[in-house]
């Protein structure tokens, strides 16, 4: 099976999201996204993941005024949260195959 990834620009991220490069370097600087490409700021690169969790930083930055570092923790724990979810439904599913 082939994995298609997308690609979007600091530019398209500014232009479509509404960020600034600012928000964007912030959430950078805190792990919360991480460019795949690009040396410098206007040549990064990002994966629709790291474009996700940057909307969703932004949203809590901005609607519960949250600072960037507390932010990179939350983040983190909901990708975490995602994760054990993925995890427990592949589990179920592989559970299910064998009861039935």
């Amino acid at each position: 099976m082939t994995e298609i990834v997308l690609w979007v620009s600091v530019q398209e991220l500014c232009q479509c999201g509404g960020f600034t490069e600012q928000i964007i370097v912030e959430a950078v600087d805190h792990g919360i996204a991480h460019p795949a490409d690009g040396g410098n700021i206007a040549d990064w690169m990002f994966d629709t993941t790291s474009a996700h969790w940057l909307r969703k930083a932004v949203r809590l930055h901005h609607d519960l005024e949250i600072d960037w570092i507390a932010i990179s923790m939350v983040v983190d724990l909901l990708r975490k949260n995602e994760a054990l979810k993925r995890q427990s439904l592949c589990l179920e599913q592989q559970l299910n195959r064998f009861v039935n």
